[in-house]
């Protein structure tokens, strides 16, 4: 565990966000402004737009919609491109988006939060003892933690939909699965860990996962845009994936993620769908210690658990999120106590609580083939312009003195 990083993640937030008045630590950096200017939000509306349009052009997507926010509201939000070749609606805060692997945060990490919070779950026990039907060699060794943190030695993925003829055949495969090296030593990321995790998560609550989050994160936050299935009336608003080479077909309101769509849509790895204007609302939560409108979520000790940095010898995983490598999605200009993660299917959410900022975007990339990877520029384009708008660009190093 790095130590030092978690005590300097409870130092800032203490001194930026409404979790200073919970977390017990001192204010190692000056405050910053909790109130944006207007100057600072038209920064961030143009360099948001001027992003989005250039992706949009660029081909990177069919269409997208971009939020900066902070704990207390939107300073930011933009649609740009369309839904789909044949469908020229503008995206917007009410579009619909496929989740894919955002679905492990907004979804399976929600409930493992609130579930160690009311100590249901010990993090560091052994998953098999509230998954019993999990079997196989080597697995009685693997923890929570270790799942949450991809550090499990699970392989990633399993060809569940080739496969399996039925969604229970596909479950007796994801309970097969062993791990390939020690558990707790190497980072591989597993999408077969976060549908093991959705199934504890129905073990230890007597409730499948779709109406465990629906009943305690969800309805009590107002989401009413979030859920797995979408009804058929949703389908004008939700924005098409993939022509689908497995299916056959063009995918538009059922889940992208084939394993998802074989174990029934419902999965804790994929099957989330959502809107910006709800995603809005679940990083302000974060953002306000897992407190929102006088609604408790999250407690906050867990939440700020969640997001630290678990064990810097095997990766820069925090428990379920990312935090920034210099690599990834985060761009380089968030702070490296930043948390966020993205979706295949070209979504990301990167919450900096050093600055009391949201970065949403919600995109069909995927549309129409997968084969099309530009989003990782896109990514990381939009966090750091939206820095750029807040501080200005970086100055460059000064030029060694002439001998």
């Amino acid at each position: 565990m790095n130590r030092y990083r978690g005590t300097l993640l409870k130092g800032l937030v203490l001194a930026i966000s409404p979790l200073a008045a919970m977390a017990q630590a001192p204010n190692l950096l000056p405050a910053q402004p909790k109130v944006f200017s207007a100057l600072q939000r038209s920064a961030i509306n143009d360099s948001v737009q001027a992003v989005l349009q250039r992706a949009v052009a660029d081909g990177a997507f069919p269409g997208a919609f971009a939020v900066v926010g902070t704990s207390s509201g939107v300073l930011a939000q933009f649609g740009a491109g369309r839904l789909d070749a044949d469908d020229d609606t503008r995206p917007s805060d009410y579009t619909v988006w496929d989740l894919a692997s955002m679905s492990k945060l907004v979804g399976t990490t929600s409930a493992l939060l609130q579930l160690v919070a009311a100590k249901r779950v010990v993090i560091d026990s052994p998953v098999v003892s509230y998954l019993p039907s999990w079997q196989g060699a080597g697995v009685q060794r693997i923890t929570v933690r270790q799942l949450l943190t991809h550090s499990a030695g699970l392989v990633a993925d399993l060809p569940l939909y080739k496969e399996a003829e039925s969604d229970t055949a596909a479950l007796l495969m994801i309970y097969g699965a062993t791990p390939t090296t020690p558990p707790g030593t190497h980072y591989l990321y597993s999408d077969v860990g976060f549908i093991l995790l959705g199934r504890m998560i129905q073990s230890i609550t007597g409730q499948p996962l779709d109406q465990y989050l629906a009943e305690n994160v969800f309805v009590p936050l107002g989401m009413s845009d979030t859920r797995y299935l979408p009804p058929a009336s949703w389908l004008p608003r939700i924005a098409p994936t993939e022509i689908d080479p497995w299916r056959g077909r063009h995918i538009r309101g059922e889940v992208h993620d084939e394993n998802a769509s074989k174990l029934g849509g419902i999965a804790g790895h994929a099957g989330l769908f959502s809107s910006a204007r709800d995603l809005s609302k679940f990083a302000q939560l974060y953002l306000s210690g897992g407190v929102l409108d006088g609604k408790k979520i999250f407690e906050t000790s867990t939440l700020l658990d969640f997001i630290k940095v678990q064990d810097t010898t095997v990766s820069q995983r925090a428990l379920g999120w990312e935090t920034p490598t210099g690599a990834n999605s985060s761009g380089t200009r968030l702070s490296p106590l930043s948390f966020g993660h993205t979706g295949f299917t070209g979504t990301s959410l990167w919450m900096d609580p050093t600055r009391n900022i949201f970065v949403l975007l919600l995109s069909n990339r995927v549309n129409p083939t997968r084969l099309n990877t530009k989003i990782g520029a896109v990514r990381i384009a939009l966090a750091n312009a939206v820095v750029a708008a807040l501080e200005g660009p970086l100055s460059a190093k000064p030029s060694p003195p002439s001998k």
